[in-house]
């Protein structure tokens, strides 16, 4: 049958995510964010002045401009395009990124980056909007280009950017002097036979979780940052960047604008909003082609929390993020998320401002048109071209496993919980329109025990949501606790659901103390230190339990791989006037081979 995942009994992730702790001397808690611009949400605002003395907390010093086409070094060919391209800064970033190459990552498909001295690195495991802001201040770091980032402590600015990380009265809280440290850049392409470190900056990392191991054993991202840049200055602040911003700083006006779905291009962002403050789930484009007939394939990735490698999505799986109505469309435009593109800072006025391109104006959505920002998920759909309902099937059940995959690697993440129901509520409208099945018929094909086990939790009102520790022995330790309870039971018992109880998590640390790590509040919230806390289960839109297991859920309890009864299609169902779709409880389809889900009579009704 086409279940995604199995009940290993002790032997055998859409997602939010926003910036984590560390166990370093600068982690703090995430800056909060600016609320809509309105009228400013255009040229944008002035943030601190260009001739301002930045001498000691100067990151890099800015020798070109976003939109130069003419000068000697825009002139030099690059990366990936060639000399007198006659394209400016932003165009070129977006032919960077479409030049990156996809491989099979340590992790899953993912791709590598390539820096202007021919160095290559694998993309780290990141927090999904970091990996948007690590590819947009490297590419301004290595060109010398203007870049900040805007946040707030308690209503101040602080502006994250080649000057440093300033307000407007002066070096931020306890923010290093970034001219204290090394700049290679001179090195160039020679480095690479000696690369220099800086062992500090090697030996940091970002949030809980962000292990780097395929740079070396121990490594962590600020090890990956010390690799990816010879300005030393550029990788430390990097990191401090990716500490204190996230995916709600991305929807700020004040960092991008609200993109026309024509103008899609490598380098922006796709981000799914839930609400208008705290956290979000940040997507980047990786690759957009124009196609016959006005149509475009994009492909995207998308990171996840705990840090993950950077995951490359099919093009039919990345219309379904770029077409899902919380990423801007009706009933969540008035929280900002959908299509953005970076602003690019220049000099305007005397100030280093975040603005746009000349050319991309007409592209550009007022952030208080909430009617012209939901819109665009229609654009999208048409946009993107037509997705049959078998490529949106498989496109589906490719998110659940992903999310499951997740759930086994980090069992308390949250994202990847509230991203797998989300498709499934996705399943739920397709099934129903498409393949003639109820929800309890969805259910049955394709839930398993795990899903009941790892049950959505309301995010803001849990603790375990803010654990980014959680390991794969505890998952299998959680899966181990419940089968060992339902083989003492009599009849059907509700799964345990791993959520914290009166702060505890006592009967899963009790069944095997040795594999449990303790708990630790990791994102800094409010709720990850309330004494004797009970998390709070999201409304579940799913079969009981009990009920989907009497209509033959579940029967995965041999711990096999392929979850359910793997034996082929149902004995007593036909594909007969059935080829194409669904039959009962076994598939007619031509991707029924290869799930292993064929009716019986298959071959002979639809051959």
């Amino acid at each position: 049958m086409r279940w995604l995942g199995a009940l290993a009994v002790a032997a055998s992730l859409g997602t939010a995510c926003d910036s984590g702790g560390a166990a370093d001397e600068e982690i703090g808690d995430e800056l909060g964010v600016g609320g809509a611009l309105g009228k400013a949400d255009g040229a944008g605002l002035a943030a601190l002045p260009v001739d301002g003395d930045y001498a000691q907390t100067q990151v890099w010093e800015v020798n070109n401009q976003w939109e130069d086409t003419d000068t000697a070094a825009a002139r030099e060919a690059g990366m990936a395009w060639g000399a007198d391209s006659g394209l400016n800064w932003d165009e070129k970033y977006a032919l960077w990124v479409e030049s990156l190459d996809t491989i099979d990552g340590h992790y899953n498909e993912s791709f590598e980056i390539t820096t202007p001295w021919g160095k290559t690195l694998e993309a780290a495991k990141l927090d999904c909007a970091d990996v948007a802001l690590t590819m947009r201040a490297s590419f301004a770091a290595w060109y010398e280009l203007p870049f900040f980032v805007t946040a707030y402590d308690n209503g101040e600015a602080v502006h994250f950017g080649h000057f440093g990380i300033r307000t407007s009265s002066g070096s931020w809280g306890n923010m290093p002097n970034f001219s204290q440290f090394a700049d290679y850049s001179d090195m160039g392409s020679d480095a690479l036979d000696d690369w220099p470190q800086d062992s500090t900056l090697r030996s940091r990392g970002v949030q809980n979780g962000d292990d780097q191991d395929f740079v070396f054993e121990g490594a962590r991202t600020g090890a990956w940052l010390d690799e990816l840049h010879l300005n030393k200055r550029a990788g430390r602040f990097i990191r401090l960047m990716l500490i204190f911003t996230g995916s709600p700083h991305l929807a700020d006006s004040r960092n991008t604008f609200n993109l026309q779905p024509d103008a899609l291009r490598e380098g922006d962002v796709n981000l799914h909003r839930w609400q208008a403050q705290g956290v979000g789930h940040t997507m980047f484009v990786i690759e957009v082609d124009k196609l016959e007939g006005g149509k475009t394939d994009a492909r995207i990735v998308e990171g996840n929390l705990p840090p993950s490698q950077p995951r490359l999505l099919n093009a039919v799986s990345s219309k379904l993020r770029l077409t899902t109505n919380t990423g801007g469309g009706e009933g969540y435009a008035e929280n900002n998320g959908g299509l953005k593109r970076f602003r690019v800072a220049k000099n305007m006025g005397g100030y280093w401002t975040n603005t746009w391109m000349a050319a991309d104006e007409a592209s550009w959505i007022d952030d208080r048109d909430h009617e012209a920002m939901a819109a665009r998920i229609g654009v999208l759909q048409g946009l993107l071209g037509e997705v049959s309902p078998e490529e949106k099937l498989g496109a589906l059940l490719e998110i659940l496993e992903s999310k499951r995959e997740h759930l086994r690697d980090k069992p308390a993440s949250c994202s990847a919980r509230t991203k797998r129901e989300e498709a499934f509520q996705e399943l739920y409208a397709l099934g129903a329109e498409e393949f003639d099945m109820t929800q309890a018929d969805v259910d049955a094909m394709y839930r398993v025990t795990e899903d009941y086990i790892f049950a959505e939790l309301e995010y803001s009102q849990s603790k375990t949501c803010c654990w980014l520790g959680s390991t794969d022995a505890m998952y299998e330790t959680i899966l181990a606790v419940n089968a060992q309870r339902q083989e003492d039971a009599e009849a059907c018992l509700e799964p345990l659901v791993f959520k914290a109880v009166d702060g505890e998590y006592a009967e899963f640390q009790a069944f095997a103390p040795e594999s449990w790590v303790a708990y630790s509040n990791d994102e800094h919230c409010p709720q990850g230190d309330l004494p004797n806390h009970n998390d709070v289960e999201a409304t579940h839109d799913w079969t009981n339990y009990c009920e989907w297991t009497d209509a033959g859920g579940g029967d995965d309890s041999g711990g096999d791989d392929s979850g359910g009864d793997d034996s082929g299609g149902d004995d007593g169902a036909s594909c007969n006037d059935r080829c194409g779709g669904m039959a009962d409880s076994c598939w007619c389809d031509d991707s029924c081979a290869e799930y292993g889900d064929c009716c019986d009579d298959y071959d002979s009704a639809c051959g």
